[in-house]
């Protein structure tokens, strides 16, 4: 088995990448295999809504000039996904809310070929926000269908400059049971699909709030 961990943080040795190392050094102790991915301070295309990905539905995103289509390519050959932003005004950063975005779009246009894998975020702060970040994150997984791994403690880390969370003992710590426990996960959903496979899903009903028909 495989985890894809993508790094939104434009340091590539900072913070956010200490934490993903900790977390995949846990998971290839468990047998399973790990790549970490960066695409902080790269130039990434948001998503425009133009839904060109229900029309094509290539499992790619129509902006195919910047790394995102291969990131949604790796998570669609792993078995789970682990992704790590910076706190950045108490949320993500820009590049990893492009990749949930097109992410998010171009599973739902394909049949939500993410579905049944599993899931797991990091954050890097300072001082405050982080929190928010982390549910930025973990609104993909939950939205796609797809199981989250978590620890005995918020997967958060703290550290301000690159290297500062190794000091973080808790953060650290909460980083190598999230390992242990996302390498649990996908062990018993490997082990457990083979007698119940992943339920289909209906995605047949889709109303909007204000419809034609409600307007004077």
């Amino acid at each position: 088995m495989q985890v894809v961990a993508i790094n939104a943080s434009p340091r590539r040795e900072g913070n956010t990448h200490l934490l993903l190392r900790r977390v995949c050094d846990r998971l290839q102790a468990r047998g399973i295999e790990t790549e970490i991915i960066h695409i902080g301070g790269k130039p990434v295309h948001g998503c425009q809504g133009c839904r060109t990905c229900f029309e094509t539905r290539d499992r790619n995103c129509v902006f195919g000039s910047d790394l995102i289509n291969s990131c949604i390519g790796k998570m669609l050959e792993a078995d789970g996904v682990l992704l790590g932003s910076p706190t950045y005004f108490s949320d993500i950063t820009t590049e990893m809310k492009a990749l949930i975005d097109r992410t998010g779009y171009v599973s739902m246009a394909n049949g939500n070929p993410l579905a049944g894998k599993v899931g797991a975020a990091v954050t890097a702060v300072r001082r405050a926000g982080a929190q928010h970040a982390l549910d930025s994150m973990h609104h993909l997984f939950s939205v796609l269908e797809m199981p989250i791994a978590t620890s005995t403690y918020w997967n958060i880390g703290f550290g301000a400059a690159s290297g500062e969370a190794e000091y973080d003992s808790e953060g650290l710590q909460a980083m190598d049971n999230l390992g242990n426990n996302m390498a649990w996960l996908m062990h018993c959903i490997q082990t457990g699909s083979r007698q119940h496979p992943f339920p289909e899903s209906d995605r047949s009903r889709r109303m909007n709030f204000i419809r034609p028909d409600c307007l004077p």
